[in-house]
């Protein structure tokens, strides 16, 4: 089982190369496939198949490429892109002409929602249909290998052209090493299916995270239709690509996000924090070029344009290894492969260590000259406070250091209208200091609870909290958010007191960011808008200090609505028992708010109780009826539920 073990590194799926590969071949691929420069030529079918796939997500496959073959013309005038040249510029006809295409298609448009967008002009057009993108659920059901023997007999009969064999093939000695058991005479094939299947499910996944998937979802597969055991084969090395798939996804939806709900400052200072941490050794010039440079290029991927976020990524990646010197040591490995293999490579890679001889933070604090740099050039000098501070602790995660950073820019803005500023400013380090303080203090207490409780116990105590932060959201709902909320807590809490801070931090802006996701799509409440839409640095705090929503009038629920028995608990699995008895908690918690904790205690035990105690008796739907009205008049001793106030045994 071994060979076909992954590595994980820093809790995402990263691959390491084998020192047994033979270095000739596998350098000499790289270039041979670099020196072609026929990346997007051989691989354009296969990027426009994104875009059409991420903005119809409901068409079929076969329609799908019939659409594909009809702009392939028009995204052939993108593959030659010059340096200079904007791949957004380059490629806005073809978003432009696609769009149309839908519009002019009333069948296609009326299928899809679409009429409305239709009667809008280009920009407000492009607008209206990003915001019919959905990400759907289930995704890893395409993983479910059924029949390998099938999966197998398809995976010889797909027909690939010649050309797009050719860049697949060369890179799949550079995939070898990452797949321990696939040999060298592997030959990689694009997946059409799988790049159709994964962009369709996926909408905000970038195109060339999808075609470096799709390269090594092939290459598992040829490789496991060699193995006698090809079902537990498909198992074990599937199960890493669908992780990452769906970490890397999330990601790039909440990039999006920010760059959607908040100013541009605020995407840029985000990626110059990710940028500084990653090569701190990097000068704040270079450093600030490459943050704008890759704040605009999300922009262009998530307006969906494929074949431009494609052509933009290997732009960004190439200057990236032309500068591998001055950047990071650590991205040199991924610099001798070969797009899209690089690009992804590179934003896996590794941080590199800190410059040891990086200035004193004490020039933003104790420099009588603050003020005026503050004044003279506010973002210039804010972005190389915010770069210093980045590298000097790279053990913060990205939220942490913009409240810092937040922090010291409203200490400026107060102290700067002084008659003495410079006393004033100089607790600036202090302040720091408790901001790290209080976000880590608070993950140190999430974390002690956990431990005290219990995963289940801990995922309970969060469903009540937020149940009075956001009633208005289902209990199903409730349940799955605060799901990955106490996943979170049981992947970060055991880790060692600095990485369980920036693991809980990064979790949570992932988490809350879907949450304010759901509600910009359907609002929830004031407060939940306020956390979502005042502060990306401080909306992990605001969430935290969040109380019940006084403004929330519970809709009345019968006895039978709020505690729903029926034979099918007694079929159920033990997480479908579990999200039953959480979800009737969470409509316990919708009814009365503000009961204490121990009254919810007592039902949910009752509960549960109540469910083993039926389905081992033999006339179990009785037994669950009848002992049901006794569970219903526990709670709020409604008078409409007769029975006694204990369930007790029978013999049914």
């Amino acid at each position: 089982m071994n060979k076909y073990r992954f590595e994980l590194s820093r809790g995402i799926s990263v691959w390491k190369i084998s020192s047994s590969v033979n270095k000739i071949s596998f350098f000499f691929s790289a270039m041979q496939h670099t020196n072609s420069q026929n990346y997007l030529e051989e691989n354009l079918r296969a990027v426009t198949s994104i875009m059409v796939a991420q903005f119809l997500q409901k068409l079929t496959y076969e329609k799908v490429q019939t659409i594909v073959k009809e702009l392939l013309d028009l995204a052939e005038k993108c593959k030659s892109l010059k340096p200079h040249e904007s791949p957004s510029e380059c490629c806005h006809q073809l978003m432009t002409t696609f769009l149309e295409h839908i519009c002019n298609n009333q069948v296609l448009a009326d299928r899809h929602v679409f009429s409305d967008c239709c009667n809008t002009n280009n920009s407000a057009r492009h607008k209206c249909f990003l915001s019919y993108k959905k990400d759907v659920a289930g995704y890893s059901d395409i993983f479910q290998i059924s029949n390998p023997e099938q999966i197998c007999e398809i995976d010889k009969e797909n027909p690939v052209p010649v050309k797009e064999k050719s860049a697949f093939s060369i890179s799949a000695q550079l995939l070898t090493p990452l797949f321990q058991g696939v040999t060298q005479e592997c030959k990689i094939l694009p997946s059409w299916r799988y790049i159709y299947e994964t962009s369709r499910k996926h909408p905000f996944l970038y195109g060339p995270t999808i075609l470096t998937m799709s390269a090594c979802y092939e290459t598992a597969v040829q490789s496991c239709c060699r193995e006698e055991n090809k079902t537990e084969c498909f198992q074990i090395k599937l199960e890493p690509i669908r992780k990452y798939i769906r970490e890397i996804s999330l990601r790039h939806h909440h990039l999006c996000e920010i760059g959607i709900k908040f100013n541009h400052k605020v995407a840029k200072a985000v990626e110059l924090v990710l940028l500084t941490k990653k090569q701190p050794r990097a000068n704040f010039s270079e450093i600030a070029k490459l943050a704008m440079d890759i704040k605009n290029l999300h922009q262009i991927c998530c307006e969906g344009n494929a074949v431009a976020c494609v052509l933009g990524r290997s732009q960004l990646m190439n200057y990236t290894c032309s500068k591998q010197a001055t950047l990071s040591s650590k991205i040199t490995p991924c610099c001798e492969l070969p797009e899209p293999f690089r690009g992804e490579c590179i934003i896996i890679s590794e941080n590199d260590e800190p410059d040891p001889s990086s200035l004193p933070l004490s020039r933003f604090t104790e420099d009588q000259f603050v003020c005026k740099q503050f004044t003279d050039k506010q973002d210039d000098f804010l972005q190389e406070f915010l770069y210093e501070y980045s590298r000097r602790h790279p053990e913060l995660a990205v939220p942490v250091i913009l409240r810092v950073d937040t922090v010291y820019q409203n200490l400026l803005g107060k102290c700067c209208k002084l008659e003495n500023p410079l006393e004033c400013y100089s607790h600036g380090e202090e302040m720091f200091q408790r901001v790290v303080r209080e976000s880590h203090e608070h993950v140190k207490n999430q974390c002690d609870l956990h431990e005290k409780l219990g995963d289940s116990n801990f995922h309970d105590r969060l469903i009540v909290l937020y149940t009075k932060k956001a009633p208005q959201l289902s209990a199903q709902e409730l349940v799955i958010f605060t799901k990955n909320m106490a996943a979170a807590a049981t992947k970060c809490c055991p880790l060692n007191d600095e990485q369980q801070f920036a693991c809980m931090e990064n979790s949570a802006k992932l988490i809350l960011g879907a949450l304010c996701r759901r509600h910009e799509a359907e609002p929830i409440n004031a407060g939940v808008g306020h956390c979502c839409d005042d502060s990306y640095a401080f909306r992990k705090p605001c969430f935290d200090d969040l109380q019940v929503d006084a403004t929330y009038i519970s809709p009345h629920l019968s006895c039978d609505q709020v505690v729903n028995l029926n034979e099918d608990l007694c079929r159920a699995q033990e997480e479908e028992l579990q999200t039953e008895k959480q979800k009737l908690l969470s409509n316990l918690v919708k009814q009365e708010p503000y009961a204490a904790e121990m009254q919810f205690q007592s039902v949910i035990v009752d509960f549960a109780h109540l469910v083993e105690m039926c389905c081992q008796a033999e006339k179990s739907e009785i037994c669950l009826q009848e002992e049901g009205t006794r569970v219903r008049a526990l709670i709020w001793e409604d008078p409409t539920c007769r029975g006694a106030t204990r369930p007790v045994s029978h013999n049914y």
